[in-house]
């Protein structure tokens, strides 16, 4: 039995701080934060599992890899929803639905009689759409949650507000994003951070099953599902290093692409609005970067909660069975 560190308790952290415990590993999980999940750039992510579409802004490379994880998501305590994804775009933009079909693979092009019933809501409203149906998705916050739960029952240690020195350990898997980037430009890793907003409503007059990505030339948007009639608005990327609070503009950009969805959003009860920044490396891929003991697992992009299962069991079959980091996330 190995003593393991783990520093951040986002959604890298805590598959990390998972799959050790459930090797059998003295596992340290150590947060910053007073209140977990506070700073986490995870708790406001759109959580698609979203292999196929998510390619559409990074090497075809990382599909097998990503199925991969999204196996050992069904295979772990989270429950995950596989009801597939829909693109669509208003008839002025179809180019725009044209252009992601070309650059992703195993998606259907349904037209408005299939769309209607795979989204009812969505009758009349869209002649065509591209439907990926193997991917899937989860609410993120309970499945933080679940994944903590797990890791205190597998006897791991948590410790909230870290600072200091680390306790004495075997290794330390560090997966701090943006706080690990002084360490990480010493070690020749840049990272940069990629600005995500949200919205939560509350609607229980309108039910949709999957994951929505409208698609705009210059702000796409996605429509996520989450229990309790919730629904998290968001926008995949913004490059910029602000950090603030979410803009007024962005705001009504989010709430009106909801309304192009469907005008019941109109009625929807905002619950949150939000932002933050994810941590990016050059190509949008999350790295493993060995340095002796410490471990560093980063640059999620928007491929956290997609990936972090898989890089979870690499870290533990090189820390275990010396197996290498090699390919995409070296």
């Amino acid at each position: 039995m190995l003593k393991i560190n783990i520093i951040g308790a986002g959604i890298l952290g805590l598959w990390q701080a998972y799959r050790f415990a459930k090797a059998g590993h003295q596992v340290h999980l150590l947060e910053q934060s007073e209140t977990l999940f506070e700073k986490a750039s995870s708790r406001l992510a759109g959580a698609m599992l979203a292999p196929f579409c998510e390619s559409e802004a990074s090497q075809k490379e990382l599909i097998p890899h990503a199925l991969k994880s999204l196996e050992l998501w069904h295979e772990g305590p989270c429950e995950i929803h596989t009801n597939g994804t829909l693109i669509i775009a208003p008839p002025r933009d179809r180019i725009e639905l044209i252009s992601f079909a070309k650059r992703t693979i195993e998606h259907e092009l349904v037209k408005s009689e299939k769309l209607s019933k795979l989204e009812p809501a969505l009758e009349g409203r869209f002649d065509e759409a591209l439907y990926y149906e193997r991917e899937g998705h989860l609410a993120p916050r309970p499945a933080m949650e679940t994944l903590l739960e797990n890791i205190k029952k597998l006897n791991g240690q948590i410790s909230l507000g870290f600072k200091g020195s680390l306790p004495h350990a075997n290794y330390t898997v560090d997966t701090r994003g943006m706080g690990a980037k002084s360490d990480l430009k010493t070690l020749d890793k840049t990272l940069r951070p990629v600005r995500g907003e949200m919205v939560v409503v509350h609607l229980p007059d309108l039910k949709l099953h999957r994951p929505i990505r409208l698609l705009h030339p210059r702000m796409p948007s996605y429509i996520v599902p989450w229990p309790d009639d919730q629904y998290m608005i968001g926008a995949t990327v913004i490059e910029t290093d602000d950090d603030g609070p979410i803009t007024l503009r962005a705001g009504l950009e989010l709430l009106g692409s909801a309304f192009t969805v469907h005008p019941s959003f109109g009625e929807a009860k905002i619950i949150e609005f939000n932002a933050g920044s994810r941590p990016s490396f050059s190509d949008n891929l999350p790295k493993i970067v060995l340095e002796g003991d410490h471990i560093f697992v980063n640059g999620a992009y928007r491929h956290g909660f997609l990936l972090a299962p898989l890089l979870a069991e690499m870290v533990l079959a090189y820390i275990e069975e010396g197996v290498p980091i090699e390919g995409l996330f070296q």
